[in-house]
């Protein structure tokens, strides 16, 4: 097996490692998920005994019926693309509070597990269910069947809806496609404390505009129609319900014609925390919920002229009702308890992670290209449990912290000094980046050069390799971000891996230095990365230049090509944004507002009317089954090229969703291209 194609197989590396965890509120056991080989994608659920230090097989999926080829439920198929979830067999759990029983579906059949004795119980529940979470007492399950709520007891008793779609677009429990995709809530439905009520979204997608994919490969299938909410277009109308066990139903009030996005929900002991955003995303508030009425409050609200971020794991609660949230604070992103600032300016928070009775975990940043774990107390402080260069992340309760850990060293998991077997397979590939801060602005960059290359000895093509999006960074310190870039190095190339202006990690003001100029910054960002990594490292040869990049990073491949063929001499863009106005309506309205109120922005960002002056090779690669981007934009652009007669090539994976960054051999196609293009 060529390497591109174990890299796909094992999904970079991944499959065989542990994820997916919930420790117990004693901190007695942790719960999490694990395939049982590297190229396997089934999981499995699994226990780990802290104390111990030993771990058992909790459910086998296997048993079950599950398997690589297993049939899936659209639902669940629309769950795993939003968290890019490829894995087979049991894709998530849930347990109760005292992590006694977790309940899962596998190939849409509801099954529940004794966390002690290891008995697996098939529920009498609807097909095919997806969603499952049992309630914090551990009484009751709700899960979504076709669009409605429903609830069966532990016991597999009392199958019955609490919520049945009330029109021809209606959904009960599910995140509307912009949460899942661009605000990062995957939830639907959240259960009261007690047990005895959900809080429910209600999703109304009528008035959302109607887009059809198809696969070309397999034209007896019929086009799968998506509601898919293009900026400037209808949203989806969400609104939230009380649901009593016992039918009682509650509407939550608040403006929802001035803040039609819900971002986050909370439900914790001291009742429900709402958070809502306006369109135009200038303004986002905190409500709490009565309950027994609907009614809401202002707790908190944050606003910005340009927009609020997202800031996931906030809103929490401390033990005492303290809020955790975070403020905008100059150019800190500060953790907040009860509203006064308790970090420090130049600590990027970037995500809670757990509040652990009076100690906050999260993350945080204060050199971009790592990710270290902290701990918030009154009584200590902020203080970093971290030390190695890396991105780390975690988890904590009962006062058991699991920590992940990525590096250059490699990947693990680490459980009360105890770390967690991992059965991923090894990568033949292993990267040596040189990490590099380039030009005025201080870019953060990590430079490849070929497996036993002395630098200056020859001169060697250039191969940019981008993401260059408000998603995420590339230039991290972790050997895993890094399979690709190393493996094109090898191949004869050097390898800048540069994050531009609008990247996060570096502080509010950096996310926000793009302004809503899509294009000009982020391809200015990439020449000056290059011209001065040429000056910084010996034997860069600026005559042959590629740019590759999957997402915004295909965005940015083309750009660099249709824009600046000076500089970027062949171009491979997968999955790119190439017309702005086709995007999703939350993603594409936070930078560049409203449509109707900033055309010349929504231009400026967009490629067809470039097509004219491609004057470089060009390849485009698109899954066709692709939800998030969908073909239409290397289509419009392919189309656009052939009338302004220009040549170019175009690569349609047939079955490929927008995570079809992961196809077989597709790293060789994309090696040909640049070898031929480049002269190589």
């Amino acid at each position: 097996m060529t390497f591109p194609d174990l890299f796909a197989e094992t999904l970079g590396f991944s499959y065989g490692r542990a994820r997916s965890f919930r420790i117990a509120p004693d901190g007695s056991r942790v719960l999490f998920l694990r395939s049982n080989s590297g190229t396997d994608r089934v999981h499995h659920l699994w226990s780990f005994d802290v104390a111990g230090g030993s771990e058992r097989l909790l459910v086998d999926a296997a048993t079950l019926g599950a398997d690589q080829d297993a049939p899936m439920s659209e639902q669940e198929r629309a769950r795993r693309e939003r968290t890019r979830d490829r894995a087979a067999g049991i894709g998530a759990f849930a347990a109760d509070e005292g992590v006694h029983s977790a309940v899962f579906a596998v190939s849409g059949r509801l099954y529940a597990v004794d966390v002690a004795t290891g008995e697996v119980t098939a529920l009498d529940a609807a097909e095919p269910a997806t969603e499952a979470r049992i309630d914090p007492t551990g009484r009751t399950v709700a899960y979504v069947v076709d669009g409605a709520l429903r609830v069966v007891g532990r016991d597999g008793k009392d199958d019955r809806a609490l919520a049945r779609p009330d029109g021809p677009e209606v959904t009960w429990g599910l995140p509307e496609h912009e949460a899942a995709e661009s605000m990062d809530r995957y939830e639907g439905f959240w259960w009261a404390p007690d047990g005895d009520r959900l809080l429910a979204a209600r999703v109304d997608n009528e008035r959302v505009q109607v887009w059809h994919i198809a696969d070309p490969a397999h034209p007896e299938k019929p086009p799968v129609a998506l509601r898919y909410p293009a900026a400037g277009t209808p949203n989806a109308d969400v609104s939230l319900h009380i649901l009593g066990l016992d039918g009682v139903r509650v509407e939550v009030g608040w403006d929802r014609a001035g803040f039609e996005y819900v971002t986050r929900v909370v439900w914790d002991r001291h009742g429900p925390l709402i958070v809502v955003q306006n369109r135009r995303q200038t303004v986002m508030r905190v409500l709490a919920v009565d309950p027994a009425t609907g009614a809401t409050s202002l707790v908190a609200e944050s606003t910005d002229p340009r927009w609020t971020t997202i800031v996931d794991g906030v809103p929490a609660r401390l033990g005492d009702g303290a809020l955790v949230w975070t403020i905008d604070d100059g150019d800190t992103r500060r953790l907040t308890v009860g509203g006064t600032p308790v970090t420090p300016p130049g600590l990027q928070v970037e995500k809670v992670l757990a509040v652990d009775g009076p100690t906050v975990l999260f993350t945080g940043r204060d050199e971009p290209t790592e990710r270290h774990l902290w701990t918030w107390s009154a009584a200590a402080g902020p203080e970093r449990l971290t030390s190695a260069p890396g991105v780390h992340t975690g988890h904590r309760a009962g006062g058991v912290t699991v920590v992940e850990t990525a590096d250059l060293d490699g990947a693990r998991v680490t459980v009360g000094g105890h770390e967690l077997r991992s059965v991923a397979a090894e990568s033949p590939v292993e990267p040596r980046p040189r990490f590099v801060t380039l030009g005025e602005r201080e870019l953060r960059a990590a430079v490849f050069f070929p497996t036993g290359y002395a630098p200056g000895t020859a001169r060697l093509p250039v191969l940019m390799d981008p993401y260059g999006g408000s998603a995420a960074q590339k230039a991290e310190k972790a050997r895993n971000r890094f399979w690709g870039s190393q493996w094109f190095a090898d191949q004869g190339f050097a390898v800048i891996v540069a994050d531009g202006r609008g990247t996060p990690g570096r502080g509010p003001r950096w996310e926000r230095a793009r302004g809503d100029d899509h294009a000009g910054p982020r391809l200015q960002d990439q020449v000056d990365a290059l011209r001065a990594a040429a000056e910084l490292l010996p034997g860069l040869d600026l005559t042959r230049v590629g740019i590759r990049g999957w997402s915004a990073g295909g965005y940015l491949a083309a750009l660099a090509v249709l824009r600046r063929p000076d500089v970027f001499h062949a171009a491979v863009a997968g999955a790119p944004v190439i017309d702005q106005l086709l995007y999703s309506s939350h993603w594409q309205e936070r930078t560049l507002g409203l449509p109707a109120e900033n055309p010349e922005g929504y231009a400026r960002g967009s490629l067809l009317a470039d097509a004219p002056h491609l004057r470089r090779p060009l390849l485009l690669v698109h899954g066709m089954l692709d939800d998030n981007v969908l073909p239409l934009h290397s289509m419009r652009l392919s189309a656009a090229l052939l009338a302004a007669g220009r040549p170019h090539s175009v690569l349609p994976l047939p079955g490929a969703s927008h995570m079809g960054a992961y196809a077989k051999n597709l790293w060789q196609f994309q090696l040909d291209f640049f070898r031929t293009s480049l002269g190589l």
